[in-house]
């Protein structure tokens, strides 16, 4: 499996090799096969969504690419994890390195609380870890009204938003707040870009969440995501950032 270029960037310098590795919300398994390749001594990938669970078994469950372009026989240095990051099934002080690739986004503040107090609780004294998120998207950006549909429409269904853009300020505040170190900040990617993946998948989730609320505002709101994924195709806009934190001794 290849690992995507921002993944590489925001692991190239941290200490992987022979750690215990964690990556905290796994997708589809983009950072756990940069862990992996970087010689990770196990990684454990935890997601409470069954399908990113199956792919990540699938992608990165065989072999991957290590370092030097081999072929790695990933064998019993993965764990894939089905639980709430709320509630890690692991113990206190079982990991060296975390990585939260594209995680908080996807967290209202509530649970990002939560989470953070879950990845301190789990991770041993000079443990490191990896945040990489996006920061929050210009007023004028068209991706920007999708996003702010698929929020109205995940309110409407489930009473909190799909997705919360943190600055990467407020997030260095906010790990050093749970007890972490910053150590540093880095740009991943700007523009950010938003491919036509990437906006039909958010407009299609956005008017599924209304279409499950009958009546003028699921109508309304369905209807102006399936707009949204015409008008905007594709588009370049934003930043990716990476922020390194250390956990004292």
């Amino acid at each position: 499996m290849d690992v995507p270029h921002t993944v590489a960037a925001a692991l190239d310098d941290r200490p992987v090799a022979g750690r215990r590795c964690l990556e905290a919300g796994a997708g589809v398994g983009n950072a756990t096969a940069g862990l992996l390749a970087n010689g990770a001594a196990r990684v454990y990938a935890v997601t409470n969504d069954r399908d990113h669970a199956r792919t990540t078994r699938r992608r990165v469950g065989d072999s991957i690419a290590d370092s030097d372009g081999d072929a790695d026989d990933v064998g019993d240095r993965l764990a894939v994890l089905e639980a709430d990051l709320r509630s890690i099934p692991l113990p206190d002080g079982s990991v060296d390195l975390i990585s939260a690739h594209g995680l908080c986004n996807v967290l209202e503040p509530a649970a990002l609380s939560a989470v953070a107090e879950e990845l301190s609780r789990v991770a041993v004294p000079g443990a490191q870890l990896v945040v990489d998120d996006y920061d929050p998207l210009p007023d004028d950006a068209a991706i920007a009204e999708l996003f702010a549909v698929e929020n109205a429409a995940s309110e409407l269904a489930r009473g909190r938003p799909a997705l919360t853009f943190y600055p990467a300020g407020f997030l260095r505040r906010f790990f050093a707040g749970h007890g972490w170190e910053f150590r540093r900040e880095r740009t991943l990617l700007e523009p950010v870009p938003w491919t036509e993946s990437h906006v039909s998948a958010h407009a299609d989730r956005a008017a599924s969440m209304a279409a499950g609320n009958p009546g003028e505002p699921g109508d309304t709101l369905a209807a102006t995501a399936r707009r949204l994924k015409t008008e905007i195709g594709s588009e370049s806009v934003g930043r990716m950032y990476g922020l390194a934190f250390r956990l004292p001794d």
